[in-house]
């Protein structure tokens, strides 16, 4: 069996700010049915992120830990905007690389080259990683992600496909940020952590209506919590003006069922979109090309206080 080495890369100390590279193997599922099924055929993907510790940070100190993933547009200056208040309040983040570790600047208008599956297991084996790291409490990590990134922090709390990559380690807590909620889960088994979704009331990419339907479904312990934001598109929090992306997909058409097994099945012929190919057929029946994004300062400024807030009461009580 081949042994891979996972390496720290020290890369910065700035004001007494340390950030670190990140090295370790994850893997490129297309489906969460490959993760579920067929893991150890997977083929390998070495990844990365940026570690980064709160400013002032102490050599001695362990630290709770904010995981970020990026949508399908990559990493954005919002973004960003959220790392930077957690490490000014005391957190730890780290700014996981899954395009860039795959040479992939962008998957809007396709949703092939990275996927779902891909970047779940990616946060998973940072997970694993960063428990290892002197200045990280294991027991404390959050994950949080915005739009494809959302569905990260949304569906790694789903049990079947958490507990196909690891038992040994989990997340403390779960902020999902205009995720995709048309992924309609048979088994509602999801991890005991609290999870909160935000997204905007009128999101043509990714709807809120079916939020509102699986927290329903799946809030049965009463840990899924849900903000809707009224008249606020996707992207709500970020400061860029309202516009047209023409190539994105709107979903707002869409409710795929998702067997316990990890098959995305499509609407109508319950096929099982688990390749490109078949993804592409399946969203012939539902999806549209056209999505309006941009800020909502409002939202904006609701977002930003609700996610520090949720991260000191997740973390750090």
């Amino acid at each position: 069996m081949r042994v891979y080495l996972l390496l720290f890369l020290f890369t910065a100390s700035i004001s007494g700010q340390i950030k670190e590279d990140v090295f370790f193997q994850s893997a490129n599922p297309f489906a969460m049915s490959d993760v579920i099924n067929d893991l150890d055929n997977q083929k390998k993907q070495e990844v990365y992120g940026v570690l980064t510790l709160p400013i002032d940070s102490v050599s001695n100190k362990k630290y709770p830990l904010i995981i970020g993933v990026a949508g399908s547009l990559a990493w954005r200056d919002h973004h960003y905007e959220y790392l930077d208040m957690y490490q000014n309040a005391g957190f730890a983040t780290f700014e996981l690389k899954s395009f860039k570790s795959r040479d992939i600047e962008s998957t809007v208008g396709s949703q092939v080259e990275v996927t779902t599956a891909m970047m779940i297991l990616d946060a998973y084996r940072a997970l694993e990683k960063l428990s290892q790291h002197p200045n990280i409490d294991r027991d404390k990590v959050s994950i949080t992600g915005w739009s494809l990134g959302g569905a990260v922090s949304l569906f790694s709390a789903w049990l079947p496909l958490k507990n196909a990559i690891t038992k040994e380690v989990s997340f403390a807590s779960h902020l999902p940020i205009y995720p995709p909620c048309f992924v309609d889960p048979q088994n509602t088994d999801f991890t005991d952590a609290p999870i909160h979704i935000l997204i905007g009331e009128i999101d043509n990419w990714t709807p809120a209506k079916p939020c509102t339907e699986l927290v329903k479904k799946i809030n049965k312990k009463g840990n899924v919590g849900l903000t809707i934001y009224p008249n606020a598109h996707h992207s709500f929090d970020s400061k860029s003006e309202l516009t047209q992306n023409e190539k994105g997909y709107s979903f707002k058409d869409c409710l795929f069922k998702l067997s316990e097994d990890g098959d995305v099945l499509m609407n109508y012929l319950s096929l099982p979109m688990s390749s490109p190919f078949m993804q592409k057929i399946g969203f012939l029946f539902c999806v549209e090309r056209g999505v309006t994004l941009g800020s909502d300062p409002v939202a904006r400024e609701k977002a930003f206080k609700f996610a520090i807030d949720f991260m000191e009461e997740t973390l750090k009580k």
